[in-house]
């Protein structure tokens, strides 16, 4: 047995624990900062459904906070955004949790939007046809949010699958929604790795084959083993630590959405969102949700095993992570505290 291995079975006995973490949320009072800025990556895409009912149905400012919204082209900018002092909290992938810790730069995630990936690689229909696996795709262009993204992490651990290197294939940043439709159309990449709905609408056009797909939970189940999760919400500690009230009705919203969701018809999730999110085309839109419903978190809590199964995802893709795995501490990287107080709420 390798050391790897031997470390992922040791985080796996620990999983139990890993969700135990040292920031304790207090009963919410007045929140300490109630302007928060938020930074965003592709919120037109289901992915971050949670977080725009939470703006559209007056979540956030139920409990207290005028929340400015900014959205990039995707994660790996709104992550630049808190590092960079501009953000107090960004919704986006849980990995990138990991990621800075493993750069000795501790986020701490604390709302969890996803509890599956949500995301598919999907090739133009002309290139599928010569593609039989993951390694016939060196040299390809896809299309990911931004760089660095989670979009840009799938295409990555899918190309290792078939013995090529992240620099083996070319991600080109095109954003979500209406603009992977048009990369896509154009000819401008030869594959994409998205959200809903613009996977679903490539999908009734007929304009791409999906390789691989993490959009329901069996999907997961049959990737990475179980629930992964995406979408949550993260933090530098200080936010936790010095302001707990502003944190906790960030997650408190953020779990009032989920819930929502959970019941919600399609048509009244169409409504809810902007206009220009349907892409055109309210019923696909409808169908994509539907699609995704039971991927997205029902309380906001981490389930076990979904921090050890994003871990491995990361080592499988990335060798840096590979060679640091001995060093992250899962634990450090979230806590249900906030989520738990939230569905306890009255």
């Amino acid at each position: 047995m390798t050391k790897l291995q031997i470390r992922r079975r040791t985080l796996l006995a620990a999983a139990p624990m890993l969700v135990a973490a040292p920031y304790a949320a207090r009963a919410q009072g007045k929140p300490e900062k109630s302007k928060v800025v938020l930074a965003v990556g592709g919120k037109s895409a289901l992915y971050y459904l949670s977080l725009t009912i939470a703006e559209r149905k007056g979540f956030f400012k139920d409990a207290g906070l005028d929340v400015e919204i900014n959205d990039f082209q995707g994660g790996a900018k709104s992550l630049q955004a808190l590092m960079g002092g501009s953000a107090d909290v960004v919704a986006g992938a849980y990995e990138h949790t990991i990621r800075m810790q493993q750069r000795g730069q501790p986020i701490i995630g604390f709302a969890l939007i996803g509890r599956g990936m949500q995301l598919a690689i999907g090739l133009r229909t002309a290139v599928a046809e010569k593609v039989k696996g993951p390694a016939d795709v060196k040299g390809m262009k896809f299309g990911v949010t931004a760089p660095g993204s989670q979009t840009n992490m799938l295409v990555n651990f899918w190309a290792a699958k078939g013995g090529l290197k992240a620099t083996d294939i070319v991600a080109i940043g095109v954003g979500a929604g209406a603009s992977v439709v048009a990369a896509v159309e154009k000819g401008e990449v030869d594959g994409i790795s998205q959200a809903d709905p613009a996977l679903t609408i490539l999908q009734e056009k007929k304009l791409i084959k999906i390789m691989l797909d993490t959009r329901t939970m069996k999907g997961n189940q049959e990737l990475f083993g179980g629930a992964f999760p995406a979408a949550c919400l993260y933090a530098q500690p200080d936010l936790l630590k010095k302001t707990p009230n502003t944190a906790q009705a960030l997650a408190t919203a953020i779990v009032r959405a989920n819930e929502w969701l959970q019941k919600a018809a399609p048509a009244e999730v169409a409504s809810a969102v902007p206009e220009a999110y349907l892409l055109g085309d309210r019923a696909v839109y409808e169908k994509s949700f539907v699609g995704v419903r039971e991927t997205i978190s029902p309380d906001g809590l981490m389930p076990a095993g979904a921090m050890e199964n994003a871990l491995k995802f990361l080592v499988d893709g990335d060798p840096k992570i590979a060679a640091d795995v001995g060093k992250i501490k899962l634990a450090d990287t979230w806590t249900n505290e906030f989520a738990q107080r939230a569905g306890k709420r009255s």
